[in-house]
């Protein structure tokens, strides 16, 4: 009986629950209502594609409930903006009710059709009330058009991508002789991998802005070429689509650029990469350099910055960033060139296990009968000059070399993190920083003191023991276009004293 009368109890208070604010009285509002922003800045978007969700808080600061007679755009049904009133989807409301000292969540969207609009900064208001008890809340976004690159080019299916005859997962496909040049007029949006073909060039012009959607990136086969020139004043930049500012520094928003194996002569200057898995993927090895790198930037990468595999580069005046893995893996052997670079790794977004720099000879991989095979190929050279290598771990060098194959490297006047507290390397002797026959007029753990490292700002200042320790180079500007014929210093960027 004790228990009937429980649950009898329980069901009585869950129903008289249920229904508590059924019973509440309100009153109009009278233009007293008070929101979290007055103006809702959306972020640029591109034609067509939907913006990120933005939200309005509203607040009844009265002690009575309060009834809005109507929330609505000021442009009605025709808005490319769309509402979510307190959970309920449209662009007008009626009779929305806000409880004494409560408030209610306003969701903002967007997608805006580029050729419908005259003027690129396409703005709306949300009206609360009517009459003398109006109230206004202005929307405000920026529209771009953009030139747009998707896997399907019928609208009917996906494409994958046939690589050395064998088809792959990877979304995507090969652009047309007609999308061979990316011009700076519109920014560019990729959606999978687009992919040059064999025996064809990819020309971007300066100022081009490429923009890679997630699991998307650029594709360089067998025989073809990138050739990307930018100027200091106007660089070409690779990025995601993201372009709220809160995904400036957001690694891994989008794949690589994958310069596959017998693709040769390929051209980065003047050139930004960020927020990518990878910035630039490297394979193959031949006499001819696969990519030179000038005037070169690669920031914020969720693994690497450049991943090379048994290839043939060349960088000057070369930047790379923080990375979770590595800024620069040469890996497999091959044959590497840096002059004037700056590889320092301040990833501060998880536990880091690699140093910024790594040189190794091998390759681990699972053949067809799932067995684990390591192959070893020669580190033809790997030469650093003037180059700084540095980040927020003690070891930022790592020389890996397993056999017997060549294994040929060279540092001279070079900055180098390495500060081995246990002594964990002192029998590995790659790492004999003292060597003279590897390692000429270097220092050792001095201090680079950059400008803001966890901001990606990697110039030099006063105290910097880069300063006029370099040796001589035919590259007589730094990344910015400042002279180094009276002084040389170490690294990417000059000291310029103010």
């Amino acid at each position: 009986m004790r228990s009937t009368l429980l649950i009898v109890v329980a069901v009585i208070f869950i129903f008289s629950a249920g229904s508590c604010r059924k019973d509440f009285e309100t009153i109009p509002n009278f233009g007293s209502l008070e929101f979290s922003k007055d103006t809702i800045f959306l972020d640029t978007i591109f034609s067509n594609i939907g913006s990120s969700t933005y939200n309005l808080k509203i607040y009844n600061r009265s002690n009575n409930a309060i009834t809005i007679p109507s929330i609505k755009l000021e442009n009605g049904t025709t808005s490319s903006y769309r509402l979510n009133v307190d959970g309920i989807p449209g662009k007008e409301f009626e009779q929305i009710d806000i409880l004494a000292r409560d408030s209610i969540f306003i969701f903002v969207e967007t997608t805006v059709d580029f050729s419908s609009i005259t003027d690129p900064l396409y703005t709306d208001k949300i009206l609360f009330d009517n009459g003398n008890n109006q109230q206004s809340v202005d929307l405000v976004t920026l529209v771009q058009d953009a030139n747009f690159i998707f896997p399907n080019r019928t609208g009917l299916e996906i494409e994958t991508l046939t690589i050395n005859g064998e088809e792959t997962n990877i979304q995507g496909r090969y652009l047309t002789d007609e999308e061979l040049n990316f011009s700076a007029d519109k920014p560019y949006v990729i959606y999978g991998y687009a992919a040059v073909p064999s025996g064809k060039t990819l020309t971007i012009e300066k100022g081009t802005n490429i923009h890679f959607h997630n699991n998307s990136g650029l594709i360089v086969d067998n025989n073809a070429t990138l050739t990307a020139n930018g100027t200091l004043e106007q660089k070409i930049t690779f990025q995601g689509d993201r372009l709220e500012h809160q995904f400036d520094r957001v690694p891994g928003q989008w794949g690589t650029i994958w310069i596959r194996n017998g693709s040769i002569n390929n051209i980065f200057s003047n050139v930004v990469i960020k927020n990518a898995v990878v910035g630039t993927l490297v394979e193959g090895l031949s006499d001819t350099p696969s990519i030179t790198l000038l005037n070169t930037e690669i920031y914020d990468c969720a693994a690497y910055g450049l991943f090379a595999r048994n290839t043939n580069i060349i960088g000057n005046n070369l930047v790379i960033g923080s990375a979770g893995q590595s800024s620069l893996a040469c890996t497999h052997g091959g044959k590497y060139n840096f002059n004037h670079a700056t590889f320092a790794n301040y990833w501060n977004n998880s536990l880091r296990q690699l140093p910024s720099v790594i040189i190794n000879n091998h390759y681990t991989f699972k053949n067809n009968s799932n067995e684990e095979v390591t192959d070893v190929k020669d580190l033809i050279e790997a030469n650093f000059s003037n180059t700084i290598i540095e980040g927020n771990n003690n070891i930022e060098l790592i020389f890996d070399k397993i056999g017997t194959t060549i294994f040929n490297y060279n540092l001279n006047h070079c900055l180098i993190q390495f500060n081995d507290l246990n002594n964990v390397y002192s029998n590995v002797e790659e790492l004999n920083l003292s060597d003279t026959s590897h390692y000429q007029n270097n220092i050792i753990n001095g201090l680079p003191d950059f400008e803001n490292p966890f901001e990606n700002m990697f110039s030099i200042l006063f105290n910097s023991d880069a300063i006029g320790s370099g040796n001589f180079t035919p590259l007589t500007e730094d990344i910015e276009g400042n002279s180094r014929t009276t002084s040389i210093d170490i690294g990417a960027f000059q000291f310029i004293e103010e």
